[in-house]
């Protein structure tokens, strides 16, 4: 059978049911597992079957609505990779059966102040997905055209659903940074987006220097990429950097801000701190760092559409891939329990 017949087939079998299943957050901290009725996709919209979903930590915004409000019940899930099964009106460019990703950011306005000056991640008419609309905890969902991404077809769904948030926050940020091939790159942290960092920032060709906790993490540091491993636990961090040149950006993807102070000291003069992990808390760095070194801060929201798909091209053509493990939809509540535990070693999956 062909490709375009188990396309068709795909989509005929997909119509023959009034529902599909899906993973609901009812009100903070409780998910069910529901059937929904299946929505035609409306005006610039697509209907998208999901064949797999990332598990990620703004997940928590969701299930737990301790960040935005939320109207529950809600969907979580913005790491969505699925196959086109509806095309709604006004929709050009995605025809059914094509392959395509949905991210955190739902879909840009096109003009809006932002939008007109080309930043269209902080459009300000854009929902989040997930948040303000279902997300990919589900067989199917409805996405806006203007956020769809397309995946290559040498990355499988389950390689490529990580990469449409872990994998465009650190690239986005690394690209945006001012950091040149050979400079020193420091990469707190090696969990869902470190251990993407690390390789991002190797293949972008930065020394690139992998700071976590414990010697056991070594390995894996430098398994993924990271030409140098510091033990916070047991080195002075800002010193061991300096011994190095000094880092000309420090890549912070955990959610503790505390850690983010003792690594300042490593950063080398016009140095950047580039801030991804979001958590309660403040970042605190010296007025002196700031004035004698002219240190910079700097925060990195996700990407668009576009600058995605840029991203996962660069992974498909460098083979940057990330650690995953495969969960049922049905088992999504342990799958995100154990992510919100810090457990996962280093993205969770869900499967439809």
């Amino acid at each position: 059978m062909g490709v375009n017949a188990i396309t068709i087939t795909m989509v005929q079998e997909l119509k023959m049911g009034n529902t599909y299943r899906a993973i609901q957050a009812i009100r903070p901290g409780i998910l069910e597992l529901v059937d929904l009725p299946v929505a035609e996709p409306g005006v610039g919209q697509v209907r998208v079957r999901v064949e797999a979903c990332g598990v990620c930590h703004t997940d928590c915004w969701t299930v737990e609505g301790n960040f935005v409000p939320v109207a529950y019940p809600r969907v979580p899930g913005h790491e969505a990779v699925g196959r086109i099964d509806a095309v709604g009106d006004n929709v050009t460019g995605w025809q059914v059966g094509q392959r395509v990703g949905v991210g955190f950011l739902a879909g840009s306005c096109g003009h809006c102040p932002a939008c007109r000056r080309g930043d269209f991640t902080r459009c300000t008419n854009q929902v989040w997905t997930g948040l303000h609309q279902d997300g990919g905890y589900a067989e199917m969902m409805v996405a806006n055209a203007s956020a769809l991404v397309a995946i290559p077809d040498d990355l499988g769904s389950e390689e490529a659903a990580p990469l449409l948030c872990a994998g465009i926050t650190v690239f986005k940020a690394l690209k945006k940074s001012n950091a040149e091939a050979g400079d020193v790159v420091a990469i707190l942290g090696i969990g869902g987006l470190g251990h993407l960092a690390i390789q991002f920032a190797r293949k972008m060709g930065y020394r690139t220097v992998a700071i976590a906790r414990g010697p056991e993490k070594e390995e894996a540091a430098k398994a993924l990429g990271a030409h140098v491993y510091i033990d916070s636990t047991t080195s002075d961090v800002g010193s061991a950097l300096q011994t190095l040149g000094g880092a000309k950006v420090l890549l912070s993807t955990v959610t503790a801000p505390n850690a983010v102070s003792p690594v300042v000291a490593g950063l080398m003069p016009h140095g950047q701190v580039m801030v991804l992990g979001v958590a309660a808390g403040m970042v605190e760095i010296a007025p002196a760092d700031l004035v004698a070194r002219d240190i910079s801060v700097h925060g990195s929201l996700t990407g668009s559409a576009i600058e995605t798909e840029d991203s996962i091209a660069f992974s498909a053509l460098q083979d940057i891939r990330a650690t995953i493990e495969t969960v049922p939809l049905a088992n999504a509540r342990d799958a995100y329990d154990r992510m919100a535990r810090n457990e996962a070693r280093y993205r969770i999956v869900l499967t439809m």
